[in-house]
């Protein structure tokens, strides 16, 4: 059903997650799907605990097998002229979260959820906040009834020390694609992270 669509991955500062996004693309590449990585600037720029940015961007080149987009003007293009067939992001930050549903566009992946959601395609979402059920909470529910946005089922990840945070379940964003590109959201949306 992905061979030979052309699927942005756009990924933002959810540090924590990168070791469990990175494989998924090599999920998708394996289906025969065409992975354009797309990167917001602190990706780029970031050193953590987690790993540098350059560390980063050559795990993701590496998976991908296409060069990382991380300027604005590079995302531009897929509106009309050079469109995706499906745009996910993931991890997706609070940051990004109330960026999107709040029509701000900063950053390359901003750019492309934009360009995408203008071409009617869809926008799959992969959450990874800390404050999922805190003021972000009318940002997701918000983009929960937006058109042509779907999600990867998510859930809380540790209710009992951080009960606003909300992630997703990463392993299932290869059938929420496939979903997506159908028109459908992936049920059940609301998961329960093993504890």
């Amino acid at each position: 059903m992905l061979k030979d669509l052309r699927i942005g991955l756009g990924i933002t500062a959810s540090h924590c997650t990168y070791e469990e996004v990175i494989p998924m693309i090599k999920q998708f590449t394996d289906l025969g799907a065409i992975v354009v990585p797309i990167i917001t600037y602190s990706v780029l720029t970031a050193a953590t605990r987690f790993g540098t940015g350059e560390e980063w961007i050559e795990k993701i080149e590496a998976a991908s097998g296409s060069k990382v987009i991380s300027k604005i003007v590079e995302a531009e293009p897929f509106g009309p002229t050079n469109p995706l067939d499906c745009m996910v992001i993931a991890p997706m930050t609070g940051n990004s979260i109330s960026k999107l549903a709040n029509a701000q566009t900063d950053s390359p992946v901003l750019m492309a959820a934009k360009a995408t959601l203008r071409n009617g395609k869809p926008v799959v979402l992969g959450i990874s906040t800390n404050d999922a059920l805190g003021l972000n909470g009318m940002n997701i529910m918000k983009l929960l009834s937006t058109k042509n946005i779907y999600f990867i089922p998510f859930g809380q990840d540790n209710p009992h020390t951080k009960p606003n945070s909300l992630i997703a379940d990463f392993t299932r964003i290869v059938p929420t694609v496939e979903h997506a590109i159908q028109k459908k959201q992936l049920q059940p949306l609301l998961i329960i992270h093993s504890l």
